[in-house]
């Protein structure tokens, strides 16, 4: 473990971030999503969905544990265009435990920068959907 982060990254972890990264898609949005093991500590892929909607992902994370998520996501713009920004996930629930909510906010810093993308959007109240990613990726619809 590095003397600056608490939780190390799993090799096979970020081989999935570059390819999830570099992947060409047929789905509107995908996400691949990462846990801490809290024995190890160390962060490993936990899943990746292709393709999902927001509130198909909702449904699939835990009520009572925090994750990282890595999102491809179909953004429709004001004047018609349509972008595909990848952005980081932070699902943090209200009703997971003080000590994973901790060891997960240590990591997200360093995880952001692993995972080179420039957004991350929080979500602790458990409303996940397209509604809410389009406010908070500035889709004007």
């Amino acid at each position: 473990m590095s003397a600056t982060t608490t939780v190390d990254l799993d090799a096979d972890l970020l081989k999935a971030l570059r390819d999830f990264r570099l992947s060409k898609r047929s789905s509107k949005s995908a996400a691949l999503v990462a846990k801490i093991d809290k024995k190890k500590l160390l962060l490993e892929e936990e899943e990746v969905f292709d393709p999902i909607t927001p509130e198909e992902l909702a449904e699939e994370l835990p009520e009572h544990s925090p994750r990282f998520v890595i999102m491809s996501y179909e953004l429709s713009h004001a004047d018609g265009r349509v972008s595909y920004p990848l952005f980081l996930l932070y699902w943090a629930p209200v009703s997971a435990s003080m000590e994973l909510s901790t060891l997960y906010a240590s990591a997200l810093s360093n995880f952001s920068v692993h995972a080179d993308v420039g957004k991350v959007i929080d979500i602790r109240d458990g409303i996940l959907s397209k509604k809410v990613l389009d406010e908070r990726l500035g889709s004007r619809r």
